[in-house]
């Protein structure tokens, strides 16, 4: 693909040449491709057809579990949220020993290839809470459990400038891939103040179905505020804030 330059920008279809605008700006390429009947019956396409069939069944997990968790997500992600997080559940695919290729399926892959995933590259959660945390899932009662020790948020978390309050989030899912289906449950700290003395202990939990026989995902955020005229304020529309997968449970 080419990238237009000069100040005029061309949008659709010009002599064979097709114009368009990305997140990597203006771009153009040749129009053209294999004739789309002869992909879906030409027997030399048949590992073509076996990827798009794979490709299909990531991206419908993908937006599962954005659908799942979008009360949290809608606060913390970036432009290509949906193409990292797809690349990752094609990966995961991939993994699955129980079908064939192309029929390969994600809960049968090892989904714990998910766990560490960042929804924001922006504002990691990784680069951005630094307190110390323990977290766990009952699978026998359904309880998604964070909790962390007193601390100063100051030293502790690195917030972008002109921050002046905070708070924690955590979400957990259940997720039905093959259904098409999810559950989801959170819990947050109250707007807390971002200065240096400590906060109270933080125990956060979500329930969901015991004994669930669903992989379930558990999530941790962080969101930054601005007050202002006694009126909180998320920082540049959420840009910075914080959402990572920290745990993922099979049954």
């Amino acid at each position: 693909m080419a990238k237009q330059t000069g100040i005029i920008k061309l949008k659709g279809t010009i002599g064979g040449i097709s114009f368009y605008k990305t997140t990597d700006g203006h771009l153009a390429r040749e129009k053209g491709g294999v004739d789309a009947n002869r992909i879906a019956n030409d027997p030399a396409f048949q590992r073509t057809r076996e990827n798009g069939s794979e490709f299909g069944r990531a991206g419908k997990g993908g937006k599962l579990l954005r659908n799942a968790i979008r009360i949290l997500l809608q606060n913390a992600k970036d432009k290509r949220v949906v193409s990292r997080l797809t690349k990752t559940l094609v990966a995961i695919t991939k993994t699955d020993t129980t079908n064939e290729r192309g029929s390969r399926t994600l809960q049968d892959g090892n989904l714990s290839l998910l766990e560490s995933f960042e929804f924001n590259l922006g504002g990691k959660l990784g680069t951005t809470l630094f307190a110390p945390f323990t977290n766990a899932f009952d699978r026998v009662s359904g309880d998604a459990t964070v909790n962390l020790d007193a601390f100063s948020p100051t030293v502790r978390i690195a917030a972008p400038t002109g921050t002046t309050h905070f708070k924690v989030v955590m979400g957990a899912s259940e997720l039905d891939f093959e259904n098409e289906t999810s559950t989801f449950e959170n819990d947050e700290t109250a707007i807390l103040p971002y200065t240096a003395a400590d906060t109270a202990a933080i125990a956060l939990t979500a329930s969901l179905t015991a004994n669930s026989t669903l992989p379930v995902v558990q999530v941790l955020g962080v969101e930054f505020y601005q007050e202002v005229n006694g009126q909180m304020y998320e920082l540049k529309n959420g840009a910075y804030n914080a959402l990572a997968i920290v745990i993922v449970d099979t049954p």
